[in-house]
């Protein structure tokens, strides 16, 4: 192959010439890409360019850099781990997240009284540094070897006058039960977005460089629409995937939908 011409950064050049050639299969998953000097020959550049276009690959998660044994093309295959995120009542009563997985605690949940954020203070309705019980879960599937990282954030007007006053670490089915005892009639709201972990999720999670995470906020509606419950969710979207069960709503009385 001759040398790299076209216009552009020298790197982001070099960069894509690799990346087409792991697109066509030339360098499949899995294997070792050509050593510096290899790839200092074959694009006709210098080796900074050639550092430069392989971190540039890295940082896009194609490549990954293996300490003492070099750089290597990341599998890309299909999740492992499908997570059905969807909450069930039988006729007694009880409350299950039947999803897909066989959680196992890593380590015992960390519980810790904190205050609501911008953000969460907003999905619950309530002002900043309103106060919350955080109880904070290290999960692993067995099957997969897929970890989560599961938070419940409990206001204290929520647990004011139930048995989540005493016990703030209660599993959140149970907690379900406890709203539902309490006189709510409950419905639930999720948003879904992706991005970067930070340091201690992706040392957590295990997971490596360049790999985005599935971050999930289900909240818990009561009675006249009140926030009562946040629970967030992460996993790595290189480990595990969500899936979702849509049904149709009731259109309320005096409405009608137009074509």
């Amino acid at each position: 192959m001759g040398e790299i011409q076209r216009p552009g950064a020298l790197y982001q050049q070099v960069a894509a010439e690799i990346r087409n050639a792991i697109s066509s299969g030339e360098f499949p998953p899995g294997a070792p890409l050509p050593s510096e000097a290899q790839l200092i020959a074959r694009y006709g550049v210098s080796r900074p360019t050639v550092r430069n276009a392989v971190a540039a690959l890295r940082t896009e998660g194609l490549i990954e850099v293996i300490h003492g044994k070099g750089s290597f093309v990341r599998f890309t295959a299909q999740p492992q781990l499908t997570v059905e995120r969807r909450v069930t009542q039988d006729r007694s009563g009880r409350f299950t997240t039947v999803d897909g997985a066989l959680w196992n605690h890593v380590e015992e949940p960390s519980v810790q009284r904190t205050q609501t954020t911008t953000e969460t203070g907003a999905a619950l309705h309530l002002e900043e540094g309103e106060a919350l019980f955080s109880c904070d879960r290290l999960l692993a599937d067995p099957a997969t070897g897929t970890r989560a990282l599961h938070r419940t954030l409990i206001p204290f007007t929520t647990a004011d006058g139930t048995d989540l006053a005493d016990n703030p670490d209660t599993e959140p089915t149970t907690v379900y039960e406890l709203l539902t005892k309490a006189g709510h009639t409950l419905r639930w709201t999720e948003t879904v977005q992706a991005r970067m972990p930070r340091p201690d999720e992706r040392t957590a999670l295990q997971i490596p460089d360049a790999t985005p995470i599935l971050h999930t906020t289900r909240t818990t509606h009561g009675n006249n629409d009140q926030p009562l419950l946040l629970e967030e969710f992460r996993v790595s979207a290189d480990r595990a995937q969500l899936t979702y069960r849509i049904t149709t709503d009731k259109t309320p009385a005096g409405r009608r939908s137009h074509a």
